[in-house]
Order: structure tokens, then sequence, then C-alpha cells
């Protein structure tokens, strides 16, 4: 995830203080590529000394736990597949570092011209990527029929009645004595039918 202060103008990994026309720009690259991407920007920056131009390379990802074959596992995702946002000062010089790096296909912008990001922009992806909580990747709806696989009512069928993701459970209507009777139950307790 990345630090709040990764993207306003602070300072930087190495020190050196962000120029005030300094701006966050965003770069199109091959879906699947953008990590590779921002290390080849990154050793370009540094082999091509470009340091007093573009300032940081960031691959937005956000935590997520994913319920799969009855396991709690915590992935990292992106956020915007297929981009990597670069804060940079842009002229010829460093508009050509970036548009030839290998796997940059573009910069996001109008014909030939990158478009910087507007400051409210940079501000609602920081907040997004500060959520400390890692997100609970549901696989299940409201009216959905599942089996309950473990506890007290194993074996159970019923329908799924309310959601609750940031506690990784779930209510379902499971019939009981023929009866309709709400159950509270863990994803992990859960599978579709």
């Amino acid at each position: 995830m990345v630090e709040a202060e990764e993207l306003n103008n602070e300072t930087p990994e190495g020190g050196q203080q962000i120029p005030e026309e300094a701006r966050w720009y965003v770069v199109h690259s091959y879906s699947g590529y953008e990590n590779k991407v921002k290390k080849n920007l990154e050793h370009r920056i540094e082999s091509m000394d470009m340091k007093s131009k573009i300032f940081q390379v960031i691959v937005p990802t956000e935590e997520e736990i994913e319920l799969k074959d009855g396991q709690r596992r915590v992935v990292e995702r992106r956020v915007f597949p297929g981009y990597v946002l670069v804060q940079m000062i842009m002229d010829e010089q460093s508009w050509y570092v970036v548009r030839n790096t290998p796997n940059v296909t573009g910069f996001v912008g109008m014909g030939n011209k990158p478009t910087p990001l507007p400051d409210e922009e940079v501000k609602r992806i920081l907040r997004r990527l500060e959520s400390e909580e890692p997100k609970i990747k549901v696989d299940f709806k409201v009216g959905q029929k599942v089996r309950i696989v473990e506890g007290a009512f194993a074996e159970f069928t019923g329908l799924v009645q309310e959601l609750y993701p940031d506690k990784g459970r779930a209510q379902v209507m499971v019939s009981f004595f023929n009866r309709e009777t709400p159950v509270d139950v863990d994803f992990l307790q859960l599978e579709k039918v």
C-alpha cells in the first residue's frame, strides 16, 4: 500500500524536496506489467540522471481478503490495472524518458499532450490507498442459495438474507422445524449451491 506522503509533494524516500511545479501523471502500460514498468522507470531515472525531474513512480494497490477453498488469503490487488502514477516535471526530456520505458504505451491525456491529475483526484486516490483494513471480496449475493458446510447448522441450505462483509459474516434463512430461521454464519462456513 502507499503511504500518505507518497502522493503529495513532500519529500520522497531519497530525501529530496519536490518542486511545486511537479504534477502527477497517469502512464498507461500493458496490463500485468505495472510493477515491471515501475522498476524499469526507476532504473532509467537513476541511469539517465532524471532525479531532478521525475520524483516518484507508484503502482496503486490495496489489500483484499479473498475466500477460496475455505481459506482466507490476503492478496494485493492493483487499484488501476494497466496504469502507473508518475510524479514529475513535464518537459521534452522527462516525457521522452517515461514514454520510452519498456512496456509503457503512453500517457493518459488528449492527443499527444499528457494531462496532469487534478489535485482533488490525487487526494481521492490517496484516501482510497490509506485504508488500513483489507477489503473482503465477497462471492455471495443476497437471495442466493447456499449450503452451510460446518458448525451447528452444517448441511442445511438456505437463502442469503444479509451480508456483513466488514465482519466476514452473512445471515442465512434456513428452514428449521418447518420454520424460516435466520442463522448468522461466517463466510468460510458457506458454499454456493
